[in-house]
């Protein structure tokens, strides 16, 4: 992967603990730094998993160790495979590889069956009859310990109905597998966690093989062990999991013993990370897919132009801390705006246009300006933008009665600069019988080619932005705003869907670009003059529909 695209992780507190463990030797003397990625497949990445993909494999790569990618397979009730593929799709999008070393958490079910049948005979698991209501009934509080009448359940009599539960002789909720641990411990994880539960659902791998399926964190520290994951590294939620997952790997015969560090997850205003709550965007049809531009997943943020660099410096400036905190979204569009700002390359497009006509300029004439592709980048060179007598120009840069202050065309107004072209001065319009604006006239300076007055006079009106109407190019252009108006649509008791923005998508089906455009395809994106970075749309966009998103608008609103 090029350097300029994946930088070198700041040393953070992850990485203080590891040196530590490669500087102290015992168990880690000697050993490669492995980390892993363990999504589970039953939707889609958005950008809270970015950080832990950049987390996992910077981690990785800073130590010239490994990284895996795992999907952890233990509950098939939503699972898919097409989750399994849009998250590899979308790791390699990053910049990421996992070489050979693509895992299944279901690919360990024996052997996770045989550690627990180990937990059995080493008097460390039970088989419970507890129904899910008398579950919660027997959890006990602060005061109070849990409590379950089949704790004492002889050893043979548990192998026994373990083996029958795998054997699919008993219904959904009729016995779990727990582990005998500490029914007063302070931390409820400990409190005889269930290891087991029976699901008779088939899984989009192993079939009908399998009735019983591991609880997460009893297959999470097994499958890091059985992988030599040196370091498992976790959000924040699972800390209070970490002594069940020390339990695990100290009781079961495993070949290695990770270590796991957790970290702070991501928190972005105006926005959800759920995967539940994504989906039921999706399900209930109040996005597109999981690909809308205004979703927070990776897809959907490709979708809307943004690039893998600007998610990765925005994961590597945004640090890595205990410490939870919630960023502004307007951030994620400032790495993205510095991006594209380097590398997009400039054209111009009319989103809402009106006929600009030259009444001065010949009949049946035209010529061609030079115009630089990216100020920032030389190299691109220059492309030709066509100019005549009859232009678009946004209707919005055309106010017949003006406002105190307003710089742009109205008749009798200031001369002002067609950008690249020549200054012109606005004479009058034409109306529609509605007194609609349906052409504003004008008259240009022949001495001014390239936007300059010859004599060198000072020109009071703004710069606007055209295009030819002779060689422009229809398009669809959608404006997207926050999927959410409210900053926080998770807190307290909201409703996460009466936050639901319902300007976060406009649609200008009649836009003109410049002919340059005529070939766009994804995921090529553009700085709109004056308008703001576009991208070509990846899924509607054909050379004979054009489609653009708007990935991000020009002000930048993020304060540092």
């Amino acid at each position: 992967m090029p350097e300029e695209l994946n930088p070198t992780m700041t040393q953070n507190f992850i990485h203080d603990f590891i040196d530590e463990d490669l500087a102290q030797g015992g168990q880690f003397q000697g050993m490669t730094v492995h980390t892993r990625f363990p999504p589970e497949p039953n939707g889609y990445l958005h950008i809270g998993h970015a950080k832990a993909i950049f987390i996992d494999f910077g981690t990785a790569e800073k130590y010239g160790g490994l990284c895996n990618l795992r999907m952890d397979d233990t509950n098939p009730t939503k699972e898919d495979v097409e989750y399994v593929e849009a998250i590899q799709e979308d790791i390699h999008w990053l910049g990421y590889d996992w070489g050979d070393r693509f895992f299944y958490a279901s690919d360990y079910f024996e052997q996770m069956y045989d550690y627990a049948v180990e937990l059995i005979k080493k008097g460390l698991a039970y088989v419970c009859e507890l129904t899910p209501e008398q579950f919660k009934e027997y959890r006990g509080d602060v005061n109070t310990p849990a409590r379950s009448p089949w704790r004492d359940r002889p050893v043979e009599e548990s192998l026994d109905l373990f083996a029958r539960m795998r054997t699919g002789e008993f219904p959904n909720g009729k016995y779990t597998l727990r582990a005998k641990i500490d029914l007063s411990s302070g931390n409820f994880n400990m409190r005889d966690p269930v290891l087991y539960r029976i699901n008779h659902m088939h899984h989009h791998r192993q079939g009908d093989k399998w009735c019983i399926y591991p609880m997460y964190d009893f297959a999470h520290p097994l499958e890091d062990a059985i992988e030599g994951i040196t370091h498992s590294l976790c959000s924040l939620e699972f800390e209070d999991h970490r002594p069940l997952y020390d339990w695990v790997i100290a009781n079961c015969p495993v070949p290695t013993k990770p270590r796991q560090i957790e970290f702070a997850r991501l928190g972005i205003n105006y926005t959800v990370m759920s995967k539940r709550k994504l989906r039921q965007l999706v399900e209930e049809g109040r996005v597109s897919g999981w690909d809308d531009p205004r979703m927070p997943t990776l897809c959907g943020l490709r979708r809307r132009g943004y690039t893998p660099r600007a998610i990765r410096n925005f994961s590597e400036r945004n640090g890595v801390s205990k410490a939870a905190s919630t960023v502004e979204y307007a951030f994620l569009e400032h790495c993205l705006r510095e991006d594209l700002n380097e590398t997009a390359q400039r054209v111009m497009a009319v989103l809402r246009p009106v006929k600009l006509t030259i009444t001065n300029y010949p009949e049946g004439q035209s010529e061609t300006f030079q115009v630089e592709n990216n100020p920032n980048r030389p190299e691109d060179g220059t492309r030709p933008v066509t100019f005549s007598r009859t232009l678009y120009v946004e209707a919005e840069d055309f106010l017949e009665t003006p406002v105190p202050k307003y710089k742009r065309l109205y008749p009798g107004g200031p001369e002002c600069r067609l950008k690249g072209a020549y200054l012109v001065k606005c004479t009058g319009c034409v109306k529609d019988e509605a007194g609609n604006v349906t052409e504003i006239l004008a008259e240009y300076d022949p001495d001014s080619r390239g936007g300059d007055p010859a004599d060198g006079r000072k020109v009071k009106g703004a710069t606007l932005h055209w295009v030819d109407a002779a060689t422009a190019v229809d398009a669809e252009v959608r404006l997207y705003d926050n999927l959410f108006s409210d900053a926080d649509p998770d807190a307290g008791d909201k409703n996460f869907l009466d936050c639901l923005n319902p300007g976060s998508l406009e649609v200008l089906s009649g836009a003109k670009v410049e002919r340059s455009l005529a070939d766009a395809e994804a995921p090529a994106s553009y700085q709109f003059l004056r308008q703001g970075y576009f991208c070509v749309d990846n899924k509607d966009s054909t050379p004979e529909h054009l489609v653009f998103n708007r990935s991000v608008s020009l002000k930048d609103s993020f304060k540092f």
